[in-house]
């Protein structure tokens, strides 16, 4: 629960899928986002965040409303990564995002794997700062984003 000009508001998590609509429709909102800070790069990207078949995804509704998401990717058999974290813009500020990666850091923990890593950009500051707020640290890159120039990978143990 929490409160915002007097009225209190109740943050609700569902683990889900990414068939789930309405994750669906966060993502439409973050895709613009990254297109909007990244321009032309975000081509790159995007074809390492496609929705398939993705089977953890945590999504945060604010009442009844989509406000937050975030999801799963096993990476290997110890690390997952987390992957499309985002909060729409009129809800950013409400702890929102911390809800959502402590559910899947839980859901991770719950599925046996020891870390949580993930990749963010160097045009997102307030990711990066959320995160290094929560624990993670920058470690070196991996998988595709080997070289990347804006990219800050980052882990977190999860025991």
């Amino acid at each position: 629960m929490i409160t915002m000009n007097g009225t209190a508001q109740s943050i609700t998590l569902k683990r889900t899928d990414s068939d789930d609509a309405g994750f669906r429709n966060l993502i439409i909102h973050l895709d613009k986002d990254l297109e909007n800070r990244y321009g032309a790069q975000q081509g790159f990207f995007s074809q390492f965040n496609k929705l398939d078949k993705i089977k953890n995804v945590v999504i945060a509704y604010l009442d009844d409303a989509p406000a937050g998401c975030g999801a799963l990717r096993p990476y290997n058999e110890t690390d997952i990564e987390i992957k499309r974290m985002f909060v729409a813009d009129e809800h950013r500020g409400k702890g929102i995002a911390i809800q959502v990666l402590n559910e899947l850091e839980a859901w991770a923990a719950e599925l046996n794997f020891q870390n949580c890593i993930l990749e963010t950009g160097t045009n997102q500051p307030e990711a990066i700062s959320l995160y290094l707020k929560c624990g993670y640290e920058i470690i070196p890159a991996y998988g595709h984003y080997v070289g990347v120039e804006n990219s800050i990978c980052m882990g977190k143990g999860l025991g």
